[in-house]
């Protein structure tokens, strides 16, 4: 006996993509597929381009937790919206000449798909050091694919460091000339609206959240600060909102990795980077770089590594703030509210904390003559 109801839209999705994936079919090749697919869901194209990366970037994106990548790429994101992965060298089953028609035919319509690019641009010599796929017999750089997809594309996420800063393929001496997603576009005067998500790698939190954000209320619903990163993850530093801050308004710095103390003085670059890695943790909330005792390298920061190198060596502290679980202080009329007492203790702890960051200073300033002499 065959049982016969009507499929649902995510019935549809789930037994389209569980049949690719399991019998390695394309099936794009089947009748009408394309045609019952777009009248199922309203479907996003991206296409995820691949240049000068470790593919970290990739491998921290695929292990979101909630929701993890298969929910991603098969059900809807957000109602009525799904996001249609068309392109991705490193999980695609296709490869050679089929992908490259995937990417072809999903960069045929211009302004209709969203284009991610991982990894920092080489650009010296025509960007002849990273290629990928080919025409006619000659390779396609990476500049050319940047420069090409991104003019056309509704918008660009510039994914992980390398591709917001250059990262360490633009470290110095930076022998392929790297550079990033905005520096090839602000060179060919491509206006396309650029979201960064630094991070070496980026948690999986940040992208998924900025995609949602942006199939629910469009890119407008993003607010970006000045260097064009969503304030929602990146507006704190991570010095604002650390567990170990109490410890550095009081002087109390640790010598050793193994001391629970403010790690500043063993190089932590967290005065000086944006990321709510404090609060968000990493490895599914387990745990982040402080919390198992290694100084901050700085990794969020688009002029990561060079600006913040040597790793171990403290940096010139600025913008130190009080954490953001405090109130703001409010004056009222006849004395202060409940709200400015947190706010005058807050001040006490900047200057606790400028104290702090005198002394810190001071002690650099004379590590760095007694190298000197």
């Amino acid at each position: 006996m065959v049982l016969q109801r009507e499929l649902s839209r995510r019935d549809f999705l789930k037994l389209s993509a569980g049949s690719a994936a399991g019998l390695g079919l394309l099936l794009s090749g089947f009748p009408r597929f394309e045609e019952l697919l777009a009248a199922a869901v309203d479907e996003v194209p991206v296409i995820w381009l691949q240049a000068g990366t470790c593919t970290g970037c990739s491998v921290a994106v695929l292990n979101s937790l909630s929701p993890r990548i298969q929910n991603i790429l098969v059900d809807e994101v957000v109602p009525g919206k799904h996001v249609s992965l068309r392109y991705h060298a490193t999980i695609m089953a296709g490869a050679g000449d089929v992908a490259m028609k995937a990417l072809e035919e999903t960069a045929a319509k211009k302004g209709g798909y969203v284009l991610i690019v991982e990894g920092a641009i080489p650009t010296k010599d025509n960007g002849v050091y990273c290629q990928i796929g080919e025409k006619d017999g000659n390779g396609i750089t990476a500049l050319q694919h940047a420069t090409n997809l991104g003019q056309n594309a509704l918008a660009v996420i510039a994914l992980g460091t390398c591709a917001v800063g250059g990262g360490i393929p633009a470290a110095a001496p930076n022998p392929t000339g790297s550079v990033s997603v905005g520096t090839v576009f602000a060179d060919a005067g491509i206006k396309t609206p650029v979201i960064n998500l630094p991070g070496c790698p980026p948690h999986p939190d940040w992208f998924v959240g900025t995609v949602a954000s942006v199939l629910i209320g469009g890119l407008s619903s993003v607010q970006v600060d000045e260097q064009g990163r969503p304030v929602a993850f990146y507006g704190k530093l991570i010095h604002d909102n650390c567990p170990r801050r109490g410890y550095f308004d009081l002087g109390k710095f640790a010598k050793t990795l193994s001391e629970p103390y403010c790690l500043y003085e063993l190089g932590c670059k967290g005065p000086v980077t944006h990321a709510d890695c404090p609060i968000r943790l990493w490895n599914s909330g387990t745990n982040w770089c402080v919390g198992a005792n290694a100084p901050c390298i700085g990794c969020c920061e688009p002029t990561f590594p060079d600006a913040v190198s040597p790793f171990r060596q403290p940096v010139a502290i600025y913008g130190v703030t009080p954490p953001s679980w405090l109130p703001p202080m409010e004056e009222e009329k006849g004395g202060f509210s409940a709200g400015a007492a947190a706010g005058l203790g807050a001040i006490g702890g900047v200057v606790a904390g400028a104290a702090a960051g005198a002394v810190a200073a001071s002690r650099l300033a004379k590590r760095q003559a007694d190298k000197e002499d």
